[in-house]
């Protein structure tokens, strides 16, 4: 914490990178604030009840750091600063409640699909709810499909030329489970074998970055049993913070015995569009059959793919490479949805602001389909487009593909 501390020069470069200074103006909802919060903090010149409400309000998407020309690690400080403080918060029953039972039922896809469910009956009454219990109410879709587990092993098509493991996540699993199909269907379609190892679970990203470190350990250790690395070409997350929170393992496991076994894990991982960008650059990806008409795919970039990833002309190409398909960049793209883990749950008026902000530009280039590689952007976009009164589609990058793989789109 403080190198990165140190590294900040507070140029002011993170400052219109950031969102919670777009909104609010305010210097010390900015990342060179926070830095020089979490500074006195750690120093002892400043009550961390003081400086906690403008940490918390971070989203953790990183954007900082692609905009920082210094390099300051603001995502491993924020996250490790989380870690060390939350053991020394006073928060009320509720709070801690309301985070008890988001970190029990994030990693357990059948009791997500279950609380799901049951928010659905609870929907109508949503307008006369307080914030706290309108905003996961708010983010449900119109329905809520049935559980479909991903089989252990997806067999190539034709000839194999990959074998790859694949982390098939946990809310994706109840909210959208064809993420999961669609993206096995792809692999498959292009001579790739997938395996879903038993014993994985959650990827331990939401823990992680809301402070529950302890909790967080017990998962990264989980994964790190389930996936040997030497079995695999690649270990593939079609979910941007999912595959963030992976290539995290090494620092969190830092200065631990189990490190090198982290640093081999985090080694293979890679987004499913990077992976199948791979295959495109080296001439071996399927030809998709041409779309149906012209399309105008709003491309979205999630922030743990963009900034947390570096992953940005992967999606983007594998879309173009759709005959018939255009590509729409949105403005003020690489500003966070607002979406980012869990924060549309815990700051669900700043969550609701950058939502409807991003929908709006977003609509602004008038698409015919909306195309992202993350489950939280995807809930958050679908919400707030059909707020705006609009049926534009909003889909996965990779079901995108899948539909011109079978002539469906």
């Amino acid at each position: 914490m403080a190198h990165a501390v140190d590294a900040c020069v507070h140029c002011g470069f993170c400052l219109p990178a950031c969102p919670t200074y777009t909104l609010l103006g305010d210097e010390m909802d900015s990342p060179r604030g926070r830095i020089v919060l979490m500074k006195e903090v750690l120093e002892g010149t400043l009550p961390l009840a003081d400086a906690a409400p403008h940490l918390d309000r971070c989203l953790g998407c990183q954007g900082c750091v692609t905009a920082c020309p210094s390099g300051v690690p603001y995502g491993e400080l924020i996250t490790a600063f989380r870690g060390w403080s939350e053991p020394q918060r006073q928060r009320s029953a509720l709070d801690r409640g309301k985070r008890w039972a988001i970190l029990r039922a994030l990693p357990a896809p059948r009791l997500f699909s279950l609380a799901a469910r049951v928010g659905q009956f609870a929907k109508p009454l949503a307008p006369a709810l307080p914030a706290a219990l309108r905003a996961p109410l708010d983010l449900l879709p119109e329905s809520v499909p049935a559980l479909h587990p991903s089989p252990k092993v997806t067999r190539s098509r034709g000839q194999q030329r990959g074998r790859v493991a694949f982390l098939v996540g946990c809310a994706q699993q109840a909210l959208a489970p064809n993420f999961n199909a669609a993206t096995l269907r792809v692999l498959a379609q292009n001579g790739i074998e997938v395996v879903v190892p038993d014993g994985q679970g959650c990827c331990g990203a939401a823990a992680l970055h809301t402070g529950a470190r302890a909790e967080a350990l017990s998962l990264i250790r989980a994964n790190l049993a389930a996936f040997d690395p030497g079995e695999y070409d690649a270990i593939l997350s079609n979910a941007a913070g999912c595959g963030a929170g992976l290539k995290e393992y090494p620092a969190v496991l830092h200065g631990e015995p189990d490190e090198p076994q982290a640093r081999a894990f985090a080694a293979k991982v890679m987004d499913v569009s990077e992976y199948l960008f791979q295959l495109l650059q080296a001439g071996d990806l399927a030809p998709p059959l041409p779309a149906s008409r012209p399309l105008q795919v709003a491309y979205h970039d999630a922030c743990h793919l963009a900034h947390a990833q570096g992953v940005r002309a992967a999606p983007r190409a594998l879309l173009r490479f759709i005959p018939g398909v255009s590509v729409l960049e949105v403005p003020e793209g690489d500003l966070c949805c607002g979406s980012a883990g869990t924060y549309n749950l815990e700051q669900p008026e700043l969550a609701s602001q950058l939502g409807a902000r991003k929908a709006n530009h977003i609509l602004s280039v008038q698409p015919d389909l909306i195309a992202s590689g993350n489950i939280g952007c995807h809930t958050q976009i679908q919400s707030h487009v059909r707020r705006a009164r609009s049926r534009v589609p909003v889909m996965h990058t990779v079901e995108v593909l899948d539909l011109a793989y079978r002539g469906e789109l």
